[in-house]
């Protein structure tokens, strides 16, 4: 994530891409949508594209060494991680809700298909009636603005935790955790305020352990952000949780106990990823 464009590309109100480093080049070969059936809630995963990085951004504490072995041993490749940028659709209700809303252009070339991928479900951003926003980092929340501005989701309700708007959006955040260059830090802070600028007025905050509709809970997750939320979808008895930055990939977060740089409270994040 960190070495991806941090600026909304095409908008010339918006800031220029910021890079850490170059950017890799990654296929762009994922599915573009998947449905599938979740005891009487219907869910289709939506591709917005892919970003990636180094793998050692993911694994920060990783030793050099251990993390090309094990990296080796998963046959994955050593000098960059890929990773699926996935929005779920589900139907709850007779209201279709987006869990997430992707990052549109701002993480770089490889986002933002969100938009195509629900026209060829037979969707538009017009039919979306709720998104829950898991923490308001650019790849969650770059494509809440259209291109010249506006609401990208008409008719939509947003809701975003309360502590990451008020970290990120109402004050000037302090990214200094982030192992990247200032300039960089100052293009992603000023994207997510730009990304969330047409809801400012109209963004519904909750705190997570909230139930957003009967079969959605939210579970606090704290630690990659100071508000982080993660999704329990659940009818009859099916479940499916969405832990959202929680991990960014099992090789290395879940199966090894390495900790990601992006994450702002490590301790925080490594106790959440414990419990979940």
């Amino acid at each position: 994530m960190l070495t991806a464009a941090a600026g909304l590309i095409g908008a010339p109100s918006l800031p220029r891409p910021a890079r850490a480093q170059a950017t890799p080049v990654l296929a762009a070969g994922n599915a573009g949508h998947y449905r599938f059936q979740l005891g009487d809630i219907a869910a289709t995963v939506l591709s917005d594209g892919i970003i990636g990085g180094p793998p050692q951004v993911y694994a920060g504490d990783a030793p050099e060494q251990e993390l090309a072995e094990v990296l080796r041993r998963a046959f994955l490749p050593g000098d960059v991680m890929t990773l699926n940028l996935n929005v779920l659709l589900v139907e709850i209700g007779g209201r279709r809700i987006l869990l997430e809303a992707g990052a549109g252009q701002t993480m770089g070339p490889n986002g933002g298909r969100l938009f195509d991928n629900l026209r060829a479900i037979g969707l538009s951003a017009d039919d979306i009636d709720l998104i829950v926003i898991s923490h308001t980092h650019p790849d969650h929340v770059g494509n809440l603005r259209a291109a010249d501005g506006s609401r990208a989701f008409a008719r939509a309700t947003v809701m975003v935790p309360a502590a990451d708007w008020a970290f990120f959006v109402t004050q000037d955040p302090d990214l200094s955790y982030m192992p990247v260059p200032e300039e960089f830090r100052r293009r992603f802070a000023a994207n997510i305020r730009q990304s969330v600028e047409p809801w400012r007025n109209r963004v519904e905050l909750y705190e997570p352990g909230q139930e957003i509709v009967p079969g959605l809970t939210t579970l606090p997750a704290a630690g990659h952000t100071p508000g982080m939320a993660n999704f329990l979808v659940q009818s009859g008895n099916e479940q499916l949780l969405l832990t959202a930055d929680l991990a960014y990939h099992p090789v290395v977060n879940i199966n090894r106990n390495w900790r990601p740089g992006p994450d702002r409270d490590q301790d925080a994040a490594a106790r959440s990823r414990r419990r979940i």
